[in-house]
């Protein structure tokens, strides 16, 4: 059973930064990709970021140049750098991961940018 952990959330200044963690466990089997998703109130989910098990990134036009999504193997953690906030990325942040057998959800952490 994986399971995937985030944290890191809060509430942050516009211009603030935050970096998001998730703790990964469990037995993961040919790793496709990992990623990050939003939900903001009202509306749907969304990718920000993704990164595949060869290590390419990529990244929603919306975080492009702020964000930075990364792996660190040893301590089975997935991170998201977010600098530059603005109100409009207030929303609860999700991670994924796909691997041969399905896509695994974390329960989300909430991130508020407001003044």
């Amino acid at each position: 059973q994986v399971q995937l952990v985030e944290s890191g959330g809060g509430l942050v200044q516009p211009g603030g930064s935050l970096r998001l963690s998730c703790a990964v466990s469990g037995n993961i089997f040919a790793l496709q990709s990992m990623g990050w998703y939003r939900q903001a109130p009202g509306k749907q989910r969304e990718p920000v970021a993704g990164l595949s098990a060869s290590g390419t990134t990529n990244y929603a036009d919306s975080v492009k140049g702020r964000f930075t999504i990364s792996r660190d193997n040893a301590k089975n953690t997935l991170y998201l750098q977010m600098n530059s906030l603005k109100p409009e990325d207030t929303a609860v942040y999700t991670c994924q991961l796909w691997d041969a057998y399905g896509a695994y959800w974390g329960q989300g952490t909430q991130v508020t940018v407001s003044s």
